[in-house]
């Protein structure tokens, strides 16, 4: 023995590189290679730290220098094996869309009940125009009865239907008639200032010769003063320009007491 003090072996790794303890700067290196491994992690992507050392380096190419095998290592584990693609969804996660607007479902509501009303006036205005009519129909017969009858209900109901009166004048025009002549086409005035002035009332209305040519129906001009219905149509006709179609349909003017006055 030489008294001094023998150095320990140096213990080989097992990869056959011989362990050293590791130095200030390559420390660092180590620090920074940990460092951006674990940002790789972090981010999916690798920035190379060092130069010479690209991030597609293969991690199992001998060690050379400035190259460090945890940063290699770090960019091979870590390096995508292509580009990287946006995610395209499957269909079956697309959101499917269903038609529940409440709006619109209450606005084709409002448009349905809109169409039954409208559907429920009309019907009703069919029923009402059916109902006129059949009321129109059931008049004219009755009409045509009357006047078919003859008297003087049909006079009455002939002499308006040439005026193109409506029939519900009928009772008015028959109590005028009734207070002028009693109902007699042929009776004449002998006592009143017309007749004084040779000129007397005549027919079923009492009228003067003059007020039967300027009012008589045109259609039974060529009729004389005693025929009934061109004697109706013409004291009526009188009536209506003197004193309006509500005298006649009233029955003619009347007093305070309402005692008929002549017209």
């Amino acid at each position: 023995m030489s008294g001094r003090r023998a150095r320990p072996a140096i213990v080989p790794e097992r990869g056959g590189a011989a362990h050293r303890a590791v130095g200030g700067g390559q420390l660092k290196v180590h620090v920074l290679a940990t460092a951006a491994a674990v940002g790789a992690v972090a981010t999916g992507t690798l920035t190379a730290l060092l130069p010479g050392s690209p991030a597609s380096a293969d991690p199992t190419a001998p060690a050379e220098e400035g190259y460090s095998p945890v940063l290699a290592a770090s960019a091979g584990v870590l390096r995508p094996s292509g580009p990287m693609k946006g995610m395209t969804p499957l269909e079956t996660m697309q959101p499917v869309a269903y038609a529940l607007d409440g709006g619109e479902d209450a606005s084709a509501t409002e448009q349905r009940v809109a169409l039954v009303e409208k559907a429920g006036r009309l019907a009703a205005q069919l029923a009402d125009l059916h109902a006129q009519e059949q009321r129109s129909q059931l008049a004219q017969a009755r009409t045509a009865a009357l006047i078919q009858a003859g008297g003087l209900d049909g006079w009455i109901a002939q002499a308006l239907q040439i005026m193109g009166l409506p029939q519900n004048m009928a009772p008015g025009v028959k109590r005028i008639i009734m207070n002028e002549s009693g109902g007699n086409p042929n009776a004449v005035n002998t006592w009143d200032s017309n007749a004084l002035r040779g000129t007397p009332s005549r027919g079923l209305m009492q009228t003067i010769p003059s007020t039967f040519r300027t009012y008589v129906h045109p259609d039974l001009a060529g009729r004389p003063i005693s025929d009934p219905v061109a004697n109706i149509t013409a004291g009526v006709r009188y009536m209506i320009d003197r004193y309006g179609m509500d005298t006649v349909r009233a029955g003619g003017r009347s007093s305070g007491n309402g005692n008929y006055l002549g017209y």
